[in-house]
């Protein structure tokens, strides 16, 4: 317990401290936001701030911070060093400076803001990846809740994907302020509450006060701690998937000061949501060997279950599961949204009227109805690697924004080109890829981040003072 109180402390003083000195380097002026100056009463609508707040939280949040940590634990207590040290100075980096630049451009989407940084060449590419990821998150995040809701309620699946893609239609259709607006600061409640219940009934049952803090790997078959763990807690850490949400409360900021509690803020909550988890992992079972045995025997979502249930029984560990399902739900809704406002930008179509929602709706749906009925879990395992690699794209492209405006952006490069590194090295072991030695693909790896890095160097970006 004394472990992960000190690992949130690390976490609330990284928001006030490092938080503000990248928010210095942003420097927020007072211009007016898009929802301010145009508001069109669909995407762009001016929020309440704590609405924003919870909205972006639930937005990127997703099973991530749960089933990402829990896996991640397996690796042992390191796995607290990264979410730490990777929400402060990456993911929550990433983000707010994501969020902000999508503000500063009239809340496009990130594929809009890639063809700004990167060149025209990159955006249909960057469309395509884009708009499959988040169809495919949004269709998982639909029938992994619907297994769930199917398990415990002992009934047909097929009854549960009606009822979430039903959902997931009207939500999608629907101004962001009628659905979304209302009933999301609820949903982050009862997240909030159920994983400090969980943590806190921990602690009642004797859990151990202190983790010692080793950096040694756990995991009981070897596999190498760097780059797997890196890529397999992605939430709780660093996300790509993040970038494709900011835009959506970029379109409903009323200041541009609140980006730091927005963008900067949410990640840092879900890196405190991804501390409970790891840490229900790490002492809910005796050691790694037993929690990985328990994953291959009931997978994840029985994990997330097992737990809650042992901790405070069937009716408490249901509330709990049903907190896990609506997490999902609430990120798989928003993943359409997503797909189709960046649909509309790069097809330059209005959202004002309804019948053009309700085309774009209509074909991002279809696409994800389309996935839910086929095995999508070969394609899935592509997913925590295109993820990583979305977000270290980011990282370089805020990255070519702050050295185009003379800003320190040493913040973003920095991780940027770890990232790289991670990525890079996933590429060359993992089976999926080139299956290298893991040796050779770290040196392939590191060889990889240090000739971007040095091409950006040799052939950095025009400055553009204005």
């Amino acid at each position: 317990m004394i472990t992960f109180l000190l690992a949130c402390l690390c976490l609330i003083l990284g928001y006030v401290f490092y938080g503000a000195f990248v928010e210095k380097i942003w420097h927020p002026t007072g211009k007016p936001t898009p929802a301010v100056a145009h508001p069109d009463g669909v995407d762009y609508v001016p929020l309440p701030t704590y609405k924003t707040f919870f909205i972006q939280f639930l937005n990127i949040a997703g099973l991530g911070p749960v089933f990402g940590a829990l896996l991640g634990a397996i690796y042992g207590p390191a796995c607290f060093l990264w979410i730490v040290l990777g929400c402060i100075f990456a993911g929550a980096v990433h983000d707010y400076l994501s969020g902000m630049l999508s503000l500063k451009h009239d809340g496009k989407s990130i594929t809009f803001l890639m063809e700004t940084y990167f060149g025209a060449r990159v955006k249909y590419l960057a469309f395509v990846l884009i708009i499959a990821m988040l169809v495919l998150v949004g269709c998982v995040f639909a029938t992994s809740p619907a297994h769930m809701l199917a398990q415990q309620t002992q009934s047909a699946l097929w009854i549960w994907l009606c009822v979430i893609f039903g959902y997931y239609f009207i939500a999608t259709l629907l101004p962001i302020d009628k659905l979304i607006g209302r009933v999301y600061p609820f949903f982050a409640a009862g997240l909030i509450i159920g994983s400090v219940v969980l943590i806190v009934a921990l602690y009642m049952q004797g859990a151990p006060l202190w983790i010692p803090m080793d950096l040694h790997n756990h995991h009981p078959k070897g596999l190498p701690m760097f780059p797997l763990m890196f890529i397999t807690i992605a939430c709780g850490a660093i996300s790509g998937f993040h970038a494709t949400q900011s835009p959506m409360m970029a379109r409903c900021l009323t200041k541009e000061k609140y980006g730091r509690v927005i963008f900067y803020g949410a990640m840092i909550l879900e890196g405190i949501i991804a501390l409970i988890w790891a840490t229900l992992g790490m002492t809910f079972f005796p050691d790694s060997a037993a929690l990985l045995a328990k994953v291959n025997e009931v997978k994840i979502p029985g994990v997330v279950s097992h737990i809650a249930q042992g901790l405070v029984g069937d009716v408490g560990g249901f509330c709990i599961v049903l907190t896990v399902v609506i997490l999902a739900i609430t990120t798989g809704d928003t993943c359409f949204r997503s797909a189709r406002l960046s649909l509309a930008d790069c097809l330059r179509m209005s959202q004002d009227k309804i019948a053009k929602r309700l085309l774009l709706t209509a074909c991002v749906l279809a696409m994800g109805i389309a996935l839910s009925v086929i095995d999508i879990s070969t394609i899935w395992q592509y997913f925590g690697w295109v993820n990583q690699s979305l977000a270290t794209a980011t990282l370089w492209m805020v990255t070519v924004y702050l050295y185009q405006k003379s800003k320190l952006f040493w913040v973003s490069l920095v991780p940027a080109v770890f990232m790289t590194a991670v990525c890079g090295t996933y590429l060359m072991y993992d089976p999926l890829f080139f299956h290298l030695p893991i040796e050779t693909a770290r040196i392939i790896g590191g060889a990889i981040a240090l000739c971007i890095l040095a091409f950006f160097f040799i052939r950095p970006p025009k400055r553009v003072l204005r």
